[in-house]
This record gives structure tokens, C-alpha cells and sequence, in this order.
């Protein structure tokens, strides 16, 4: 689009009381900005649900100043629009009830990424929930699905981070403008989004991450998809909200079983309860899309020797260096030097206190 023409789309966002569905409305009844702004008022008065305020808000023609704002600051961050007319507009996110008028884009946007499935779940994620988080995504990004998440701590990081592994897409949709760092650690996860996929807004540039956004972003991220694999998420949890959000779209919901005894499965084994498809392994995500399950790129590890002996003790659950000695009989210096040729491969994981897991 030209410049003249991004401004009119952010021109008519601009105007007071024209949320999504309002603004789509206006958008399919004249076909263009400029065509709702020069549209007399008994034109505007002819469709639905359109009062008096908003007629004459959209007769004073929006606020031009911090139209032209937000267009010198996407040229300056190299951010794109998208608008519900392009074609290029997400397929999948044209279908649900109130699709957002405008995106922000930084990053690319491919006809891939109608293949795309939602991984969400708590910031407060275990270490067990992050290691299958990584591990899902990795493997639905082998077999070529795109990976949506949200890029909040936890569950989100880690299933942008395991589709980034795979060498695969991921795109992640925020709650603040896509020229603010959210949170702040984030930064370098970001950089890397922008270069294998998108990073995402219906906020324009500049917006700040008020609790608020978060609710309405969710909608966004299962709209994108065509289910959401919520893995740990307390009873409250942000990531039931998405997976509602799926539900009213007509998108499928999956969910982690998690330890009956921790906060953050108690979300996902009520989900479950309630009928959203338990999932053990991504077969039981594709089994349920009718998506193929034929072979991928990824293969399970083939190892020998004494690094099969160790990697064999290993779990999703921590386990000590002291324990592995134990059990192998090896010496410390011996295990130390199995445990580092096993994490250069990417297929352990070191946490604090000398503990490790499977990647």
C-alpha cells in the first residue's frame, strides 16, 4: 500500500467507538476508508447499530496528526500493515466473529502458516512443563506446522524456542505494540521470531502491555490456529482464556495431563475433564486434524555406549550428577565428560544445582 493509503486505514481506527466488528462492518458496506469518510450520514445511519456519536466522530474525519505518527514510526522499525482487505490478510483469522481491522506486522507472513497450531500455558511454567512445551514444538515444527504463542515467560518461550530449534516457523502474537519489548528479556527471542516468521499486533505502535490487551490479544492467537495445546495453566489462567477463545471460534483444544498435586495442571486436567483431547505425543494432535502422520526429520537419538548408558537414566524429571555416577559406576570426571558430549548434541538439558534432564 501507499503511504496515503495506510494512513486512511489508521486514519478510521482512529475515530472514537469503532471497535473491529464496527470497523469491518464500515469497511464491507463502502469498500475503503476514504469511502466511509465521504459517506453522507444517512448513509451511515443505514447500518446497524450505529449511533449518533460515532456518525459524527467519522464526520470529523479521525485524528490525522497521530495517523502520520504511527506511519513514520513503522518506516523507522520496518513495520508492515495488514489490513482486513489484503490478501495476504491470515486466512484462518479472516473466520472468526470480529477479526481485527488492522495488523501490525514485523517479520513475514507465508502461506505455511495457514497450517499453524497454538501452544500457550502458564509464565509460571515447571521444568517439566517447559521441556514438553520444547519438545512438542519442535516436533509439530519437523513436519512443517507453524508454532503461535504469545512470547510471555514460561510455556510461551518455550514453544517459540522449540519450533526455532526444528528450523521451523513461529509467529507470536502480542498485547502491547510490536515495537515494544514484552517482557524485556524477551529481546533476542523476538529478533530471532522476526527472522523465522512474524511478530504480531492489532495495537498500534507504542502501546504499552496493560493487563487489558492480554484477554483480547488470546483471541488472535487460536484465530491463527487451528487448535490450542494449553500446557500447564492454574485454574485462572490466561491460557484458559485462549482456549475458550478456540472453542467460540470452532478450533480445536488439547491439553498437557499434568501432577494432580501441582497449581499449574489444575487448569489443564479440568480442560480435559470437561473434553478437550488429552495429549501424550503429537500424533494424538494430528490423529484429531486428519493431519498425516507419516515420517518427519525427526528421529529419536541413536546412541551407543557409554553415552546410551547415561542418556538412559535421564528423564523430563531433574536428576543429580551424583545419582548418575552412582548408578553408572563410572568416575565423576568420566560422567562430566558424557553429560557435555550429550548437551553439544541437544539432547540434554543442565539446570542448576548440577541437575539435568532430556532436551
Amino acid at each position: 500500500m501507499k503511504r496515503e493509503e495506510i494512513e486512511d486505514w489508521l486514519l478510521l481506527a482512529s475515530v472514537p467507538g469503532i471497535g473491529p466488528k464496527r470497523f469491518s462492518t464500515l469497511i464491507h458496506r463502502f469498500g475503503s476508508p476514504q469511502r466511509v469518510f465521504s459517506a453522507t450520514p444517512a448513509e451511515l445511519s443505514a447500518i446497524p447499530d450505529m449511533d449518533r456519536r460515532v456518525i459524527s466522530s467519522i464526520r470529523q474525519g479521525g485524528n490525522r496528526r497521530w495517523a502520520q505518527e504511527q506511519v513514520a514510526k513503522m518506516e523507522a522499525k520496518g513495520v508492515h500493515l495488514l489490513t482486513i482487505s489484503s490478501e495476504d490478510y491470515p486466512s484462518l483469522l479472516r473466520q472468526i466473529f470480529d477479526p481485527p481491522p488492522l495488523l501490525f506486522l514485523r517479520g513475514e507472513l507465508t502461506k505455511e502458516d495457514s497450517s499453524a497450531l497454538a501452544i500457550v500455558g502458564s509464565r509460571l511454567a515447571t521444568v517439566y512443563g517447559r521441556l514438553v512445551t520444547e519438545r512438542l514444538a519442535f516436533q509439530l515444527a519437523k513436519r512443517g506446522i507453524t508454532i503461535v504463542s504469545g512470547l510471555a515467560r514460561g510455556i510461551d518461550s518455550a514453544a517459540h524456542q522449540g519450533a526455532l530449534k526444528a528450523g521451523g516457523r513461529t509467529l507470536a502474537v502480542l498485547g502491547c505494540g510490536v515495537d515494544v519489548i514484552y517482557p524485556p528479556e524477551n529481546k533476542g527471542l523476538m529478533e530471532q521470531i522476526m527472522a523465522r516468521g512474524a511478530v504480531i499486533s492489532e495495537f498500534p505502535l507504542g502501546t504499552p502491555p496493560e493487563p487489558g490487551n492480554f484477554p483480547q490479544r488470546n483471541r488472535l492467537i487460536s484465530g491463527l490456529s487451528l487448535g490450542v495445546i494449553v500446557v500447564e495453566a492454574s485454574e485462572r489462567s490466561g491460557a484458559l482464556i485462549t482456549a475458550q477463545c478456540a472453542l467460540d471460534q470452532g478450533r480445536e483444544v488439547f491439553a498437557i495431563p499434568g501432577n494432580i498435586n501441582v497449581r499449574t495442571s489444575k487448569g489443564t486436567n479440568k480442560l480435559i475433564k470437561e473434553g478437550a483431547k488429552l495429549v501424550a505425543g503429537i500424533e494424538d494432535i494430528l490423529e484429531e486434524l486428519g493431519m498425516a502422520s507419516g515420517p518427519s526429520d525427526y528421529s529419536p537419538p541413536q546412541l551407543e555406549g557409554d553415552e546410551a548408558t547415561v542418556f538412559e537414566l535421564l528423564s523430563s524429571e531433574p536428576v543429580h550428577v551424583d545419582r548418575i555416577i552412582r548408578q553408572t559406576g563410572y568416575s565423576s570426571s568420566r560422567v562430566l565428560s558424557l553429560l557435555l558430549s550429550l548437551e553439544l548434541k541437544g539432547l540434554v538439558r543442565q539446570l542448576s544445582g548440577k541437575q539435568f534432564v532430556r532436551a
